[in-house]
């Protein structure tokens, strides 16, 4: 390596809105005397990928947001429903303020920021050691928070991808209604196999986002992913003759009850996607990697490991991987299913479940949303399944100290709106 390793106490590995939002974290509450690194090939600045969540009003992201709202409508074909979210909200935050926020957080607590790749991570129990691609010096931490993008230890029983692209749509009069946004709108033609939807975030009266989102396994060609948008903004009644693309954003986001190691080694602690923030059954991410950096801080200003809880209980990821079974094999349909989901639970219920924060009583009454033949024939095949894995984990060999991680820090991406 030529140069002794430099030594922290924390490294990030990947330096997006995962490693972003615990930065602006440690910063919030008050973690000092702590020597912190940053290493990414890139320093993300700007207006990148847009977020959206729901949470309760009156937090530290309020000053950070392009705009939020009370209501929300879901639409399938032959059912158009308001919904109020209260106490709840839904909210829209572009990456901008969160890397701005980061940025001065760094400067208050002295990070060192390492523009290069993570080649390695060898972590021996007591310390990891980070290899720096380039000529950068290696790096000691005594912890490392990986946020980059990886795909689950073995591939899922259902695999799909959450597929999208957005467009930032400025109108010469005022067109859209700011109060509300429109969540789920499956009036699109729906895919041979797999679900789609729309939907509208408005900013104002004259910008707005306007997004199709695929639920399937295989991605479209641009032109498919134009027309698509196309098909639903005259489906909304927006004439393009009034309307201008500002900026248009695309994303893929994993969809798959496939196993992400959330803590691959002692030392080593994955976050973001890689660490199980991603719903599966929806792609929602944002909520669960802010819930992860207040978990992080927290346990660092308290002497403790930055070792976050699990992004969901475990009965969700499994309600998850039945839900993605019954979509897969045509046992349900996509607007027939998020429909009834809606319908039959108040929309706040809805949203705690996704955020995985409902009880046990809560989850049942979810789980009677869907109509119980095709749910039961899901349910068994999926246990099916399950014994299948673990017949053979069981023939697989077994680590008793984790082998070093390799692979490429490369920028996550996240679903615009999600």
């Amino acid at each position: 390596m030529g140069s002794a390793p430099v030594d922290v106490d924390l490294a990030l590995v990947g330096g997006g809105g995962a490693a972003s939002l615990v930065l602006a974290a440690l910063a919030r509450h008050g973690v000092r005397d702590l020597r912190i690194a940053v290493v990414d090939p890139v320093h993300r600045r700007g207006q990148d990928r847009t977020w959206a969540f729901w949470d309760h009003p009156g937090n530290d992201l309020d000053d950070l947001l392009s705009a939020s709202w009370s209501q929300v409508e879901v639409v399938t074909p032959g059912a158009h429903r308001v919904l109020n979210l209260a106490p709840l909200r839904y909210a829209m935050l572009r990456s901008g303020p969160i890397y701005d926020r980061a940025a001065e957080a760094e400067r208050r607590l002295g990070v060192t920021r390492i523009v290069a790749g993570a080649e390695s991570l060898h972590d021996d129990g007591d310390r990891v050691l980070v290899g720096i691609g380039g000529d950068g010096p290696a790096l000691r931490a005594g912890w490392v928070l990986d946020s980059r993008p990886r795909p689950p230890r073995r591939p899922g029983r259902t695999n799909w991808l959450q597929h999208f692209r957005g467009w930032w749509l400025a109108a010469d009069r005022p067109v859209f209604d700011p109060a509300r946004a429109v969540l789920m709108d499956f009036r699109t033609p729906q895919p041979p196999r797999g679900v789609s939807f729309g939907y509208l975030l408005p900013v104002s009266s004259r910008y707005a986002l306007v997004e199709y989102t695929e639920f399937s396994p295989d991605l479209l060609t641009s032109a498919a992913y134009d027309a698509a948008l196309a098909g639903y903004r005259d489906l909304l009644g927006l004439d393009p003759a009034r309307l201008s693309v500002r900026e248009v954003e695309n994303g893929v986001i994993p969809m798959t009850d496939g196993p992400f190691v959330a803590r691959p080694s002692p030392r080593v602690v994955r976050l973001g996607t890689a660490g199980g923030a991603t719903r599966p059954s929806t792609g929602f991410t944002f909520a669960a990697m802010h819930r992860q950096a207040e978990q992080v801080a927290r346990a660092l200003a308290a002497g403790r490991p930055p070792v976050p809880a699990p992004a969901y209980p475990g009965r969700h990821r499994w309600m998850d991987a039945v839900a993605l079974r019954a979509l897969d094999r045509d046992l349900v349909g996509g607007p027939e299913f998020f429909g009834r989901l809606f319908d039959c639970n108040p929309a706040p219920r809805v949203l705690r479940f996704l955020d995985g924060a409902t009880t046990m009583t809560e989850d049942l009454a979810v789980m009677r949303s869907a109509r119980l033949l095709p749910m039961v024939t899901a349910t068994v095949a999926d246990a099916a399944g399950r014994l299948r894995d673990r017949l053979v984990s069981s023939r697989r060999p077994t680590w008793t100290v984790p082998p070093p991680v390799v692979g490429p820090d490369s920028p996550a991406t996240d679903r615009p709106g999600r």
